[in-house]
């Protein structure tokens, strides 16, 4: 049986997750050194979850006459030099 298309995920989780599992918060925690093998997992600190900001994709346009300015600026910058 397949899943109507209104509750498919489309893109999976996009936003930033508010909770982190055990496992998640104990890797942060090591990372930081505020947690240490053989430490016990409960009453663990809060942790803070960092935000992901996701970059907005360019236009194949912009794309390409971006390319060409930074040709152009990367040949006129040597020129520069020399002078």
């Amino acid at each position: 049986m397949t899943i109507d298309k209104s509750l498919r995920v489309r893109r999976g989780l996009i936003r930033t997750r508010n909770v982190l599992t055990r496992a998640e918060r104990l890797k942060k925690l090591e990372e930081t050194d505020r947690w240490e093998q053989g430490d016990s997992p409960f009453g663990l600190p809060k942790v803070r979850v960092m935000k992901m900001v996701m970059k907005k994709k360019k236009k194949k346009k912009e794309d390409e006459e971006g390319e060409e300015a930074a040709a152009d600026s990367a040949a006129a910058s040597p020129e520069a030099k020399e002078t």
